[in-house]
């Protein structure tokens, strides 16, 4: 891994009307072209995005959006795609011509109070118009930050350094102290067990993100990290000569990890790890006791967040619905959204069950909660449902029941199965 991951940098989208000079702004700020600029109205159809180090702020995601006034039926589905980036969305800039003002400007400052998103304001081209007296006023009454910017090659420096300024600003707070994936509870010296099966699925020559994120961080804890597979496990336990703090299982090992580990060891997954560090896992695991609420007929959606090419035993497509399906006795319907894809409506759907998120933001995460439990549709992950399905939830969750990311969590004995 040697670029930061999508997931874990700031995202910042740019949202404007057509014109109003949003590609102009994102060159600017990269010091590249990354988008075409045009004076012909609608040149940015899809969302641009561009990762970058944006001094001192660090990581971040740059995501150029098409305009909010573009036209015609293709133009429609334009607009539509440029308003799934609100729900990725750590800082909004809004870019508009220092003259004008109008509903799609306000729409955008609706959308990003709905979502509590902090907003800049990029007063654009005021070497060309000059800034509405009103509309400074008519923000600074609503205490809504804003600059003034002429994004041409003359002004870049200034421009990039006023933004950079306010952004830093905006920061929201749980990017100033990021909580790490093990930080708090792992320590120096504690060794911590990695168990990463080499299937089918698993990438050639390469981990995938949440292990290769779990050992950096292990690494920046100044802990032990040992890695081996599900088949080694047991020897390598004999082998120790101190007490492993926590055992990381990828979740397509479950079951025979859980049978070999003692019981006074702590377990989880790589999945649950993600659950509370991408999302709620408090959220997560009252959505995985809503299993045994379904019923023949039902639909559940699966969400990816990435696209990889299913191969073999999927775990998303294939295992997860083969256990509910013998969980429940009976047929249960399956869709399955991958990418940034999520349907606005999910009523249809008795239960959704995420992947663990690692190329997701935070924020989409939450987003993706928030919504399923807006429509009162429970939701809940691959590793929660999975420890669920196996009977070992509770020593799966137990490692973070002291910790600030999740409450004590009592489980009903008529309700549940553990």
């Amino acid at each position: 891994m040697r670029k930061t991951p999508k997931g874990l940098r700031l995202h910042i989208a740019i949202f404007g009307r057509r014109n109003a000079g949003k590609s102009s702004l994102l060159n600017i700020l990269t010091q590249q072209n990354v988008s075409i600029v045009s004076d012909t109205p609608g040149t940015t159809t899809d969302p641009v995005e561009k990762p970058m180090e944006l001094l001192p702020i660090g990581p971040v995601l740059f995501i150029d959006t098409a305009g909010l006034d573009d036209i015609g039926a293709l133009g429609k589905l334009r607009v539509r795609k440029s308003y799934k980036a609100f729900e990725r969305a750590d800082i909004i800039l809004l870019v508009t011509e220092a003259n004008k003002w109008g509903k799609y400007e306000e729409k955008v400052l609706e959308e990003a109070k709905k979502r509590d998103t902090p907003v800049l304001v990029v007063l654009n081209k005021v070497d060309i118009f000059k800034p509405d007296v009103k509309v400074k006023e008519r923000l600074e009454k609503r205490k809504i930050p804003y600059v003034k910017t002429c994004c041409s090659l003359s002004c870049s420096w200034d421009t990039t350094a006023e933004v950079k300024r306010e952004i830093i600003k905006l920061l929201p707070p749980d990017w100033i102290a990021q909580k790490s994936i093990l930080g708090d509870i792992i320590g120096p010296g504690d060794l911590v067990i990695l168990v990463i099966p080499i299937d089918k699925e698993a990438p050639k020559g390469r981990l995938i993100l949440p292990q290769q994120q779990s050992i950096r961080d292990i690494l920046d804890k100044k802990a032990l990290c040992l890695i081996t597979n599900e088949k080694n496990l047991r020897e390598a336990l004999i082998n120790l000569n101190i007490k492993p703090k926590l055992v990381i299982t990828d979740s397509q090992a479950f079951k025979e990890v859980f049978a070999t580990v003692p019981s006074d060891i702590p377990l989880t997954s790589f999945s649950i790890l993600f659950a509370r560090f991408k999302g709620d896992l408090d959220e997560l695991v009252r959505g995985a006791k809503k299993i045994d609420e379904l019923r023949q007929g039902d639909k559940i959606l699966i969400c990816e967040a990435c696209t990889h090419h299913p191969i073999g035993d999927d775990i998303g497509r294939v295992k997860i619905p083969r256990w509910i399906k013998e969980r429940i006795g009976g047929k249960i319907d399956f869709d399955v959204y991958t990418g940034h894809d999520f349907p606005e409506d999910v009523k249809q759907y008795k239960l959704i069950i995420h992947c663990g998120a690692c190329t997701l933001n935070r924020k989409e995460m939450l987003s993706r909660i928030y919504e399923a439990k807006k429509q009162d549709i429970p939701i809940t992950n691959y590793g929660v449902a999975i420890a669920y399905l196996h009977g070992e939830l509770e020593r799966a969750i137990d490692p973070f029941k002291r910790h600030k990311y999740i409450s004590q969590i009592v489980f009903d004995s008529e309700t549940s199965v553990l």
